[in-house]
């Protein structure tokens, strides 16, 4: 056998491993015996033995009250995605719960929580990864880690607050139907982005029923998922859906036409969100594609039946319900469906109050302001929103138009000083940082206003 002798290569191994273990930080973990000595650990378990004496476990009744004496604690889970599927969601406690399966932490832990002074707690589900996780964290600059060490299932099984991955398991729904009002009933999607694991149900799926026929606002991500929605729909009445109104050109709005049309209804859409379709249809039927594999299957893309320039009534039997444009904001032709009998709208994305808000190159935030008005002259009681679950008025205001005035008064701010785009990614967020998809969205958000309001 040619090449160099094994021994030489062990050597050389070990004077690599030792110089590795210094560097991170892992020395103390190393024998620093004669280099053909082994390593002082033989395994997994001895090396989760001697981790374990620098890590601070805390269990399930610590982390809670960790939670209410600190709000802004944030939670890792180390776990896989097919883990977080299986057992039905993560920890809900504190400022938000990131996931970052235990291979990535190292890479993605820098981009996720940047100041090395949050009070972090890290968890898995058998208290293996996760001890190894918060040493990591720790040796990295870190300087406020706990390991929760009794992991999800105790969390969950003792009842308290998850964030699921899949709220109704066996469906491509992400959770059930409820009912909002007599009549009308949403499946609140997952306020998380897009994903194969919710099946693209990361909106809300509402519908009405009258006395003759069902309205379904919202098409859904793709055939399959329209699918499990009419399912659903069946489980409460024999009425056929009519009519489906798309409340915009988004592909979780509309993908799901062709098993709606399949079916007999009729989609109704505002002109430019049928413009949307025309122009960008194939490509976010692609990307759907992509991400959803094979629950993509069936979906293609379809042009709605009917258009409006304004309003759009329809008779349910006994129920009059109104698509209506109100003006400009988060999406070209954004629809709001509004119940005036029972002064319910099922506002679409105008309207956000669990998730941070995203702003789009074509997202037209000084009209999202004004437009906010007519909305508001509806005076609804109820309002569901395109993402989380039924609110209040002043609750969106809160959020939305706060949000939006909030950003708008800092970039004029900048403007105004002579400042660049690059002060614009410094804006003070943190009023809104509690919300879903923070993280995800807040530098595109300073961006994207910042770009546009150069040119207003």
């Amino acid at each position: 056998m040619s090449g160099r002798p094994l021994c030489t290569l062990h050597t050389r191994f070990l004077r690599f491993l030792a110089t590795v273990t210094t560097v991170f930080g892992l020395s103390s973990l190393i024998c620093h015996s004669p280099v053909n000595a082994q390593p002082s650990f033989q395994t997994g378990e001895d090396l989760l033995a001697i981790v374990q004496e620098h890590v601070r476990d805390i269990d399930t009744s610590e982390l809670q009250q960790l939670a209410n004496d600190n709000p802004m604690i944030e939670l890792i889970d180390v776990r896989t995605v097919e883990e977080i599927a299986r057992t039905g969601g993560m920890v809900r406690a504190g400022r938000r719960t990131h996931h970052i399966a235990r291979g990535w932490l190292e890479f993605r832990i820098g981009d996720r929580v940047p100041d090395p002074g949050t009070t972090l707690v890290v968890y898995c589900g058998t208290n293996r990864r996760s001890p190894l996780a918060a040493y990591t964290l720790k040796q990295m600059g870190y300087n406020n880690v706990y390991n929760y060490a009794d992991g999800f299932q105790a969390w969950r099984d003792a009842g308290l607050t998850v964030q699921s991955s899949d709220g109704y398991v066996g469906s491509m729904l992400f959770r059930k139907p409820m009912q909002v009002a007599p009549g009308v009933w949403s499946a609140i999607g997952a306020t998380a982005p897009p994903t194969y694991e919710n099946s693209g149900h990361n909106n809300n799926l509402s519908f009405v029923i009258g006395d003759n026929s069902v309205l379904v606002v919202n098409a859904g991500d793709n055939y399959l998922l329209a699918e499990s929605l009419h399912d659903e729909i069946k489980q409460i009445t024999e009425l056929p859906v009519r009519h489906v109104v798309l409340e915009n050109g988004q592909g979780h709005a509309m993908l799901g036409m062709n098993y709606w049309q399949e079916q007999g209804a009729t989609i109704v859409a505002h002109e430019d969100v049928a413009a949307v379709i025309e122009e960008r249809g194939e490509e976010i039927l692609s990307r759907m594609q992509a991400r959803n594999r094979d629950k993509a299957q069936r979906t293609v893309i379809s042009t709605p039946d009917i258009t409006f320039e304004q309003t759009y009534s329809v008779d349910l039997g006994g129920t009059i319900v109104e698509a209506m444009y109100l003006g400009p904001s988060h999406s070209p032709g954004d629809t709001q469906v509004w119940l005036p009998s029972q002064k319910i709208v099922i506002a679409g994305d105008i309207a956000f109050h669990e998730r941070l808000l995203p702003v789009f190159d074509d997202s037209d935030t000084a009209g999202w302001i004004e437009t906010w008005e007519a909305f508001k002259a509806l005076d609804p009681d109820i309002v569901v929103p395109g993402h989380g679950f039924p609110t209040t008025v002043d609750v969106v205001e809160r959020w939305t138009i706060g949000y939006l005035e909030h950003m708008r008064g800092a970039v004029q701010k900048i403007l105004d000083d002579g400042g660049s785009l690059i002060d614009a990614y410094s804006i003070d967020q943190s009023p809104f940082s509690h919300l879903d998809t923070f993280d995800e969205l807040s530098g595109l958000n300073a961006d994207r206003i910042f770009k546009a309001m150069e040119f207003e």
